[in-house]
């Protein structure tokens, strides 16, 4: 995996961290800046912790299954892109205020419906939630051969910047840019699995 492809791969797995973050945003009233850097490096290092945990659990099982880790890495992401695909389009059926499990993302929200607030018991759960896929994506660099150390600071550093814009971008444009990026990054996902079963196949 080249570094074109791994930046791909960074930007595709940042997508479920800026679509909550462009939601976030939209309740926001002030000081964002500085919550968007908060934000930002919650999601930022949890994206980058969760391959390393993947990585070090498959390296256990790597030599058994050396020889179709291809298949591995393939079924990975085209599974999570396929996954991201389907949630893009299930969030954007559902308008503000309708679904009852989401928080409210709108300025205008009900009493009892404010910004989220930012600590660690708040986010974390957020953080861990948006990047299991990135464990799962961990799993799939043992087959690839991948820089783990590389690749990580790489997933940290552009899920920090996409979830930091995220919150400046929902606070000023609104919720609807949240589901059509996560749609993109599942779409980036499955031809990366595509392209990694036929250059192995062919």
């Amino acid at each position: 995996m080249n570094l074109a492809q791994l930046f791909l791969l960074a930007i595709a797995l940042a997508m479920d961290a800026f679509a909550v973050a462009v939601g976030m945003g939209l309740s926001m009233k002030s000081r964002i800046i500085s919550k968007a850097v908060i934000i930002g490096l919650y999601f930022g290092v949890s994206q980058a912790v969760m391959p390393i945990i993947g990585y070090f659990a498959a390296s256990i099982f790597a030599s058994g299954l050396a020889v179709y880790g291809y298949l591995v890495a393939f079924a990975v992401l085209v599974f999570l892109g396929v996954k991201m695909v389907v949630g893009s389009l299930r969030k954007s059926t559902c308008p503000d205020r309708v679904c009852s499990d989401d928080p409210c993302t709108d300025r205008k929200c009900p009493a009892g419906k404010q910004e989220r607030s930012l600590g660690l018991v708040d986010m974390l759960p957020l953080a861990i939630a948006t990047s299991i896929d990135a464990m799962a994506v961990g799993v799939s660099f043992v087959f690839l051969r991948v820089n783990i150390a590389f690749a990580v600071v790489l997933i940290g550093v552009v899920t920090f910047s996409i979830a930091a814009a995220g919150v400046k971008i929902g606070n000023v444009f609104g919720l609807k840019l949240g589901s059509k990026a996560e749609l993109m990054g599942g779409i980036i996902l499955i031809l990366m699995g595509l392209r990694i079963l036929l250059e192995n196949v062919i």
